[in-house]
Order: C-alpha cells, then sequence, then structure tokens
C-alpha cells in the first residue's frame, strides 16, 4: 500500500497559476522572436509555400503523437513537473540553432524537436493548472495564462524587429536562447506540484449525470466530450499554420521587415481579450463564446482571401487575436470541465492530438490548394470550414 506523500506547505495556488503564466511569457517571447521571421528565412533558401506546409504540418503531428502519450501519462503518474520542465528545456535548446542552419532539413528537424517537447509539456501543464483552481476559476486561469503567453508573442516580434535592423536575420534565432532560458528557470524553480490532498475543490465525478447508455464511451468519456471534439477537429482541418497568413501579406507588398509587426498586432487583441474571455467563460456556456471565436476566424481568412488592400489585411489581424482569445483559453476549459477528473489528462491528451493531426492535413492542403489554384482559394476553403465548425458547437450547445 503506498501513502501519498504530504502536502508542500509552500503550495500557493497563485504561485503557481503565476508561475506557470511567467513561464510562458518568456518561452513564447523566445518563440516567437523566430516565428514571425522564418517565412522569409526559408524563401532565402531556397523554399516556398510547399515546403512550408511540409515543415509545420509535420511539426505538428509529431506534437499530436506527443500529446496523445503525455495526456496518457498525466493521469497515471503523482509527479507531473518533470514532464513540464523537459518540455521548456528541450524546445528552448534547439531554438538557437536555426541560427547556423543552411536548408530547410534542418528547420524541419528543429521544428520537429521544437513541438515534440511542446506536446510533452502540454497536458501535464494544463492538469497541474486546473487541479491548481477551483471549478469556478479554471477559465479565468488558462485566460491569464494565455495572456501572459501572448504578451510574450508581442515582446518577441518586437525584439526580432530591433534585431532584424541592426544584426540581421540569423541574430534573431540567437537572440532567442535569453527569454528561452528564463522560462526554464522560471518553470525548475517558480512551479510546485499539484497533489489532490490539498485541491482548493475538488470537481464532482459527472459520471453519475454523464454515463448513460451510449455516454459510456470508451476511455469514460461523456458524448459531449466527442461532439466537441468533432467541431475542434472540424475546425482544426481549415486551421492551417500562421505563416500563411504572413507569406500572404507578403504577397500584397507588405515588406519581410514588418512581419514580425504582424503578430504584434494579433497578439496585442489576444493579450487584452484572452484574461477577461476565460473570466466571462466561468460565468457564460464557453460552447457559444467558442462558437463565436471560429466566426471571427471564418470572417479573418475571408479577407485574407480577398486581400484588398494592405491595410485590410492590418486590420484583419488585430481581428485575429480576438478569434485566439475566444478559443484557446476557452476549449481548454471546456474539455476539463465536461470530463470526469480522473480522465482529464486523457481528454486533453486526446483533444491536442486530434487538433494537432489536423493541423498536419490543414498546413498540407492548405500549400497544396496555394500552390495549384492561388491563395484566395486556400483562404476561402478555411473560412467555409470554420462556419460549419460554429455550427456544430451551436448546435451542441442547444442540446
Amino acid at each position: 500500500m503506498s501513502v501519498r506523500p504530504a502536502p508542500d506547505p509552500r503550495f500557493s495556488a497563485a504561485r503557481n497559476i503565476y508561475s506557470f503564466a511567467i513561464t510562458s511569457f518568456f518561452n513564447d517571447t523566445a518563440t516567437e522572436m523566430a516565428y514571425w521571421v522564418l517565412p522569409a528565412f526559408l524563401a532565402s533558401l531556397g523554399a516556398g509555400p510547399l515546403q512550408l506546409g511540409l515543415i509545420e504540418g509535420i511539426a505538428e503531428s509529431v506534437a499530436s503523437f506527443a500529446k496523445l502519450f503525455s495526456g496518457y501519462l498525466t493521469d497515471h503518474i503523482d509527479r507531473r513537473k518533470p514532464l513540464v520542465v523537459a518540455g521548456y528545456l528541450f524546445a528552448n535548446a534547439v531554438k538557437p540553432l536555426l541560427a547556423v542552419v543552411t536548408g530547410w532539413r534542418q528547420i524541419l528537424l528543429i521544428r520537429f524537436t521544437d513541438r515534440l517537447a511542446k506536446g510533452v509539456r502540454g497536458a501535464p501543464r494544463d492538469v497541474m493548472v486546473a487541479e491548481t483552481v477551483g471549478k469556478a476559476r479554471v477559465g479565468s486561469a488558462y485566460g491569464l495564462i494565455q495572456s501572459m503567453d501572448s504578451a510574450g508573442a508581442i515582446a518577441g516580434p518586437l525584439a526580432a524587429i530591433v534585431l532584424l535592423a541592426r544584426f540581421g536575420i540569423r541574430s534573431v534565432f540567437a537572440a532567442a536562447a535569453i527569454p528561452g532560458a528564463l522560462a526554464v528557470v522560471v518553470a525548475l524553480f517558480g512551479i510546485r506540484e499539484t497533489r489532490r490532498d490539498h485541491l482548493p475543490d475538488r470537481w464532482p465525478d459527472k459520471r453519475t449525470s454523464e454515463r448513460s447508455g451510449a455516454a459510456n464511451l470508451s476511455a469514460g468519456l461523456p458524448v459531449s466530450f466527442y461532439v466537441v471534439l468533432i467541431a475542434v477537429t472540424l475546425f482544426s482541418l481549415a486551421n492551417s499554420s500562421d505563416m500563411f497568413l504572413v507569406l500572404r501579406a507578403h504577397s500584397v507588398g507588405i515588406p519581410v521587415g514588418l512581419a514580425p509587426l504582424l503578430g504584434v498586432v494579433f497578439n496585442l487583441t489576444y493579450t487584452l481579450g484572452a484574461w477577461p474571455a476565460g473570466w466571462f467563460s466561468d460565468r457564460f456556456s464557453r460552447r457559444w463564446i467558442a462558437a463565436g471565436g471560429y466566426l471571427i476566424f471564418s470572417a479573418v481568412y475571408f479577407v485574407f482571401g480577398r486581400a484588398p488592400s494592405q491595410a485590410a489585411i492590418w486590420l484583419a489581424m488585430a481581428v485575429y487575436g480576438v478569434y485566439y482569445a475566444l478559443t484557446q483559453p476557452i476549449l481548454k476549459a471546456l474539455v476539463v470541465e465536461i470530463v470526469p477528473e480522473r480522465v482529464r489528462g486523457r481528454a486533453l491528451g486526446i483533444y491536442f492530438f486530434t487538433t494537432s493531426g489536423a493541423a498536419l492535413v490543414a498546413s498540407l492542403i492548405t500549400g497544396g490548394l496555394w500552390t495549384r489554384f492561388g491563395a484566395p482559394s486556400a483562404f476561402y476553403f478555411s473560412a467555409l470550414l470554420a462556419l460549419v465548425s460554429a455550427l456544430v458547437l451551436v448546435c451542441e450547445a442547444l442540446r
């Protein structure tokens, strides 16, 4: 008979959430410094939309398998912090290597490792967050972390703009090592293990209310989870890499040097909106909020398909941040809300796995449609799928 360790007297819910948030800030600063200049860097190496789609698709597919495995593992281990710290460590160890690559295949390997590490840390981190706070605050907690994450996505591109102007594109990748190291340090020393002994208020097991007939599906997950999963997966087939938005902006005349500023524009609205959206979702239907986000995504991609002017592209990028705020923290909170506590990790793993796997297909479809039929067809296709996905969520909300 095993005895669970006594609660850590130093444990603080606020400390844990703030540590997760600060870690996300530094990690995304490092990531976004490199992310928004990557299309131009690929072009300088002789690669185009098809190679970009292949790189992003493969990177996301390996992340999906890592998320599925780590989600299952999360439900069966007591110590989740090592997985989270290792995920941040390996991701930030490989990013600076972009400064010395000479071909797009090397970039593929680096992105592969980066996304693998992200996949490993995703589910355990989100379960730790859910265990840290009570049910009434999970949306707000995810929203705060996403706000800090996107704040890093503002700081990163701004730093990249300065470095591009003074030292060139490769200096951006090398400098990403600094915030990356800070992310690892905060994760290592700031985050505390969560233990069920001291949870603020344990969520009720919904098996008695949702396990009836067909609802008792494999893995003990309710029907409502699978309906949401269908909507999210369908949408993910439309949600290709944001690098295609950058390529589209280049095609209408926005210069390479301003590419990081595109990230700043949409992450500004994302940062301002994520925490309030998460707070609001604790008091209103998360399905309706996420459906609204999908409708905004559809409108943004329609504008990118038409690309009537550079001003329209800049405005669409700003609105794009609202889509992120209404979906990224909200959907994770929705998954955690509708499944029994004992299978949270598994549910998040399945959720991340299917959406990331669909992202592989989405990037390949977008790259293929763009190459064969032109950019507008790729963006119109994504806009249509987003509309259908919003309808599925609305129908589930009304059920």
